[in-house]
């Protein structure tokens, strides 16, 4: 991402010191991922706030009745025209298409390419999606099956310019999916302001707008609560026989990413 260093200058943020996030609301730390997988309901279950590391952190808790995991890793393989992403969410979402592997439950090493409304203004975003390991420790599968986390997509976030699937990364997301009441809850976690080659906390800070992150939280948890309504409908139309596991291929792939970022607003 290009932003004129005057811009930033400019800008002044007050950075917050570290704090545990298991005891007080506050912004986790990216490398601090895996007490998701031991902390199922943190002080900051659902809202944004900056972290000690200058990025924003979003939270969202969105419950899915008789949705499975299995379902969602079908529904981001199968997510690929402008109209089944304007299903997911009829008001924000404009446009859709897919760059690599896909279908099938297929989607680490794809890239989600899109346009959608986040509040009043219309952003380019790509996600590239990575496996859960580039998250979590070495124990996450263990913690995964111990506390009943059906799977977790992971991707890193960018700023798309398009055409091609070039974007600026800007972010990381990570929709972790708990069985839980006769189905699952879905607790979508967003760090934004990670782009490479800006390592100083107090610069990142100042990239990403506290309305974007706002926004994003509320469009997450709009968007999940959609997928809710049509997706166990949608999944058994879909798969006549369709898989009873709850297992996941976790492909690996290596992905090419590029950068080049964009933006425009809503009229």
């Amino acid at each position: 991402m290009d932003i004129p260093d005057e811009d930033l200058e400019d800008m002044v943020v007050d950075l917050p010191p570290y704090i545990d996030a298991t005891k007080y609301p506050g912004g986790l730390l990216l490398s601090d991922a895996d007490l998701l997988l031991i902390n199922h309901y943190l002080p900051l279950e659902a809202g944004y706030c900056l972290n000690s590391e200058g990025m924003y952190y979003v939270s969202t808790s969105v419950v899915m009745p008789r949705v499975t995991g299995t379902m969602i890793e079908w529904w981001f393989g199968y997510v690929t025209t402008t109209q089944q992403f304007k299903q997911w969410h009829p008001k924000d979402h404009e446009y859709s298409e897919w760059y690599g592997l896909h279908g099938n439950s297929t989607y680490i090493g794809g890239h989600h390419l899109v346009r959608e409304w986040i509040g009043d203004e219309l952003h380019h975003f790509r996600f590239s999606f990575k496996h859960p390991r580039e998250y979590f420790d070495s124990t996450w599968r263990r913690n995964f099956q111990r506390n009943g986390y059906a799977t977790a997509i992971c991707a890193r976030l960018g700023i798309w310019g398009g055409p091609g699937f070039e974007a600026a990364e800007m972010g990381h997301v990570i929709h972790l999916v708990k069985n839980e009441f006769q189905g699952v809850r879905m607790r979508s976690r967003f760090w934004l302001g990670d782009v490479p080659g800006i390592e100083v906390a107090d610069i990142r800070a100042r990239i990403v707008s506290p309305s974007l992150a706002a926004g994003l939280g509320r469009h997450c948890a709009e968007e999940m609560t959609f997928l809710a309504g049509f997706l166990p409908e949608l999944y058994e139309r879909e798969n006549p026989r369709p898989e009873r596991g709850k297992g996941s291929s976790w492909l690996e792939t290596v992905v090419d990413d590029r950068p080049r970022p964009t933006g425009e607003r809503r009229r």
